[in-house]
């Protein structure tokens, strides 16, 4: 069974730090590219950061960059996103995804690619 599970969110102050984690399982993860993606509440869904199979190639959001960082250890089949300066703006069920098209991306969906659970973040005071 192909499974995605994000852990790592939670509650954080602003201008505070999370990790967020994506274990993968039931695929050659080393093949796949990873992105993660972002539902804040009442809103739809915005792409965040992507990196390709290798780890070479890596893509962010505006609204993140130079805030977060995606990486990926494939012998672990793993994905990360660490996620500095953090806004209440940031506040957002953050999902791990794989994708069959790299960055931009106008239009994304549960039903497109495979996806984990996701993890709630909350920037809050």
């Amino acid at each position: 069974e192909v499974q995605l599970v994000e852990s790592g969110g939670g509650l954080v102050q602003p201008g505070g730090s999370l990790r967020l984690s994506c274990a993968a399982s039931g695929f050659t993860f080393s093949n796949y590219a990873m992105s993660w993606v972002r539902q804040a509440p009442g809103k739809g869904l915005e792409w965040v950061a992507a990196i390709n199979s290798g780890g070479a190639d890596i893509y962010y959001a505006d609204s993140v960059k130079g805030r977060f960082t995606i990486s990926r250890d494939n012998a672990n089949n793993a994905v990360y996103l660490q996620m500095d300066s953090l806004r209440p703006e940031d506040t957002a069920l953050y999902y791990c995804a794989s994708f069959n098209a790299p960055p931009p991306y106008d239009f994304l969906s549960k039903n497109l690619g495979t996806w984990g659970q996701g993890t709630q973040v909350t920037v809050s005071s």
